[in-house]
């Protein structure tokens, strides 16, 4: 259970933002950065400082706007527009919004803000796109923070202007999506017009996509269409893109607005980065996860997924068009602003992420593999609050993932199989989110965990003795009157060794023990989801190891990363609005083990992995994605020394 704190802000800030006496007291979790990142031991210069290159803009379009100069009189050069009526209908808004922008989805223009190097390139390509917010509040421009950074860095940053299918409409992801697409088929186009000024100067097999809100969706499409040849809801409509798409950003994303065949949009062979605020006021929960988890790579290779749940947080914050109102100006009268991370604290969070994943894969810059491992290690970069941070890589080989039948006892593979003892209770579920978003079917976060239970055991009231109840004196009584006691030894009384400790196995079975390089890790994700209300002691247990011997090899999980309880959250002043909602959720966060910490086992002859709750006397967990995998020499350069 989350014990809360209460923090009263300087009475100036509550004025700017509203009376007082509006606001119930504020409710946060305990505030653990300054010990969790206390380390800063990746050198610098960081990720989030600008580069070595004079940024330019330019902005391209229709050259046709009503209402915006940008894309109108002063675009660089022209583009032609595309028929985007497959994928986008505007219903009963049609005649108003095609009067307002002098276009319908039959002619929409492909236009764009360019932030990019002062230099010769060439230069990889990074497409961001908005979500959802009032049109006529334009949000392309709103990315200029990381325009001006990654420009400095040697990126090509286009932000790319889809504000007229922004509004009321619904089930328009998909068309999203495909304008992306249609962007990059342009840029094919400038890079080999002798009279563009990007001529030669994109790099046009290094292409990243970025998307917040409901473009965080969108770019999961995008890279689903980009390896199909014809449109699922209309297979008449044919595709023909396949670009060099390596990764996407998606910044507190929707998930499951557009669903094709009645399926979510599955994404395969690219990597992935996923950001989500706890404060988040429009997408209230972690929908990102969902999309996270249906990541794959049937290939294999070097590709990896991480995904960053940054505590207290908002929705708009990421755009300085949309800042901290998440639904509008009238917001400020429904959302307690007061939990909010600085703007330019959350901003800072993202360049540094968002570029250090960008450099890592479009440009294969491996310093900063550690970042995604274990943000302790950049503790003096990272804004101060709290994160939970989930990594995977293609690498990973499952012993249990909870997914693939009812059955407790099996694991992920044949011959894996799972038992426990002396737990106080063991089940598995599926993983709630904190609310259900409007442009989502459910509050699930579609993954399967077990959640596993743990307590003292009851102890035993002593029988009286014939001699206690007739009132004879015991040996304390007659050494106390001077006469002799025998002293006895456990041993000699035969009094029982002290109890094993609960603990939960999986039996790794034949053939399943993990290749023995000296870069492989047990990997597991958990949180800590129930403690009694006044417990202090810190929260930990030990990962044990067993090989085929009978031997024990354990190390405590804590040395790995914080462990978290569910984060608290308020979103809204009037706490009765938020009835039926939870207050918090539950993010797992991911521990990565070598098996080189556990000193003198041999990885080959590992017959059983174990969690023992032998450092807390009791709680609750979840946990899910127990394994193996191999990040690579280069993801442990740097790393939190255990029990450091």
């Amino acid at each position: 259970m989350v014990r809360p704190v209460l923090r009263l802000l300087p009475l100036l800030a509550l004025l700017v933002v509203a009376p007082a006496a509006c606001y119930a007291p504020m409710v946060l979790s305990e505030d653990d950065s300054a010990q969790v990142l206390a380390r800063q031991l990746v050198p610098d210069p960081s990720p989030a400082d600008p580069g070595a290159y004079e940024v330019l803009t330019l902005t391209y379009g229709s050259g046709t706007d009503r209402h915006r100069i940008e894309y109108r009189d002063s675009v660089a050069f022209r583009t032609d527009s595309v028929d985007a009526s497959p994928f986008v209908s505007l219903g009963g808004s049609a005649s108003s919004r095609n009067g307002y922008w002098g276009f319908s989805p039959e002619g929409f223009p492909l236009n764009g803000r360019v932030w990019y190097p002062d230099g010769e390139g060439p230069f990889p390509l990074v497409l961001v796109v908005h979500g959802n917010h009032d049109p006529q509040d334009f949000s392309d421009p709103g990315y200029d923070y990381l325009g001006e950074l990654l420009a400095s860095r040697g990126y090509i940053l286009v932000s790319v202007d889809m504000n007229f299918i922004n509004g009321g409409i619904r089930g328009e992801n998909d068309g999203r999506g495909w304008l992306l697409l249609k962007h990059l088929e342009a840029w094919h186009g400038f890079a080999e017009d002798p009279e563009n000024p990007f001529h030669g100067r994109v790099d046009l097999e290094r292409i990243s996509l970025m998307g917040h809100s409901r473009g965080g969706e969108a770019v999961a499409h995008a890279a689903a269409f980009n390896r199909l040849e014809r449109y699922p809801d209309d297979a008449n409509v044919t595709f023909d893109f396949g670009y060099a798409i390596r990764s996407i950003v998606a910044i507190a994303p929707v998930d499951g607005q557009y669903l094709p065949t009645n399926r979510k949009v599955p994404v395969e062979g690219v990597d992935y980065l996923v950001v989500h605020g706890s404060h988040d006021g429009d997408v209230t929960s972690f929908h990102g996860l969902r999309q996270w988890n249906r990541i794959t790579w049937p290939e294999g290779g070097d590709h990896f997924k991480a995904a960053v749940y940054m505590y207290r947080a908002n929705h708009g914050q990421w755009n300085t068009v949309w800042n901290n109102l998440d639904n509008g100006p009238r917001s400020a009268r429904r959302l307690d602003l007061r939990y909010l991370v600085p703007r330019q604290d959350q901003r800072r969070f993202g360049e540094l992420y968002i570029s250090a994943f960008l450099d890592l894969t479009l440009r294969g810059e491996d310093r900063w593999r550690p970042i995604f491992r274990d943000h302790r290690v950049i503790g003096g970069w990272m804004p101060k609050t709290m994160y939970v941070t989930q990594l995977q890589h293609a690498s990973f080989e499952p012993l249990a993932t909870f997914d693939e039948d009812i059955d407790v006892t099996t694991g992920a593979r044949s011959g894996v199989r799972i038992r426990g003892e002396g737990l106080e209770s063991w089940s598995e579920e599926t993983l709630r989110l904190r609310s259900r978003n409007r442009t989502s079917t459910s509050a699930s976060q579609e993954n399967q965990a077990v959640r596993i239970g743990w307590a003292p055991p009851e102890e035993e009231d002593d029988a009286e003795t014939e001699d206690d109840a007739d009132g004879s004196a015991g040996a304390g009584a007659e050494a106390e009157a001077g006469g002799s006691a025998e002293v006895r030894s456990d041993a000699d009384s035969g009094a029982s060794e002290p109890p094993s400790p609960p603990r939960w196995s999986i039996e790794l079975g034949a053939g399943v023990a993990p290749d023995p390089t000296p870069t492989t890790s047990l990997d597991l994700q958990l949180v800590w989801v129930d403690r009694p209300e006044e417990d202090s002691i810190p929260l930990d247990l030990t990962v044990e190891l067993v090989d085929a011997t009978g031997a024990r090899y354990g190390v405590p999980l804590s040395d790995y990363g914080p462990i978290r309880e569910p984060l608290e959250i308020r979103i809204l002043r009037r706490q009765d609005l938020e009835s039926g909602v939870e207050h918090s959720e539950p993010v797992l966060q991911s521990f990565h083990l070598p098996l080189a910490d556990f000193v003198g086992v041999d990885p080959a002859r590992i017959r059983e992995v174990h969690l023992v709750f032998d450092r807390h006397p009791e709680g609750e967990v979840l946990v899910d994605g127990i394994g193996f995998s191999d990040l690579g020499r280069a993801a442990w350069s740097v790393r939190v020394p255990p029990g450091g």
